[in-house]
């Protein structure tokens, strides 16, 4: 990665939110990664090397989603798929509230559920029944980045990252700004050609992609991938 290779290099254009630029919007992630490629030539170098953003078809619904979110944490792929996949079958096959709820104890112990996670789950299906989780689409709709992440982190269990990669992976928001996440904040550094930012020296550097850090995101897994020789993951692929 030579001088020429865009690393380090510094886009005025950049500096100046997306949002407050003239010309189209964007409503899906290769629409703005288009736009932002205009305007940032790392972000350009970004998109000619590794094409548009690739997002994994959406297989389960709101609450699937979350239920495997959850059952994944601190687990290796395939042992977290199989306890996945007893937990499911425990459910006739569809992950539902009322269904989980409904489940013992024992049942929860014997898909390989730990007591933690158990108890987690119990708190998200309890909670989407009280209101408490909004999953209804309609109603999400409506609701802003940061109310979704308020009520998701009331449940035991879940975070501000899992909350925030339901949003981008599984609602498709585009301006959520991930920078807990270490392999965005690495891949920004890499591909800014900084060092490693904390989250909050991150925070006010997504400022100019507004309202597309989501995209900025992504790029930014994707540059750790190539400049770092690390394994592709399941966030890019």
């Amino acid at each position: 990665m030579g001088e020429d290779s865009g690393m380090g290099e510094a886009s005025s254009a950049a500096r100046e939110p997306a949002a407050a630029r003239p010309g189209r919007s964007a409503r899906s992630f290769p629409a703005a990664a288009a736009i932002l490629a205009e305007t940032d030539p790392v972000l350009r170098r970004l998109v000619d090397e590794t094409g548009p953003p690739r997002l994994r078809p959406r297989t389960d619904g709101n609450f699937g989603t979350l239920v495997r979110a959850v059952v994944y944490q601190q687990l290796a792929g395939a042992a977290a798929a199989a306890i996945h996949g007893r937990l499911i079958a425990a459910m006739d096959g569809a992950a539902t509230p009322e269904r989980l709820l409904s489940l013992s104890d024992s049942a929860l112990r014997s898909a390989g559920l730990s007591a933690r996670k158990a108890e987690s789950l119990r708190d998200l299906a309890a909670k989407v029944i009280d209101g408490t989780v909004v999953l209804d689409p309609s109603r999400l709709r409506a609701e802003s980045d940061a109310e979704v992440i308020a009520r998701l982190s009331s449940v035991r269990g879940i975070g501000t990252w899992t909350a925030q990669m339901f949003l981008l992976f599984q609602l498709r928001r585009l301006d959520v700004w991930p920078t807990g996440d270490l392999g965005v904040r690495k891949g920004y550094g890499l591909a800014w050609g900084i060092p490693t930012p904390t989250a909050k020296e991150l925070d006010p550097l997504g400022d100019p992609y507004r309202p597309y850090r989501s995209v900025v995101a992504w790029y930014c897994w994707r540059a750790a991938e190539l400049y770092s020789a690390a394994a592709d993951s399941a966030l890019t692929r």
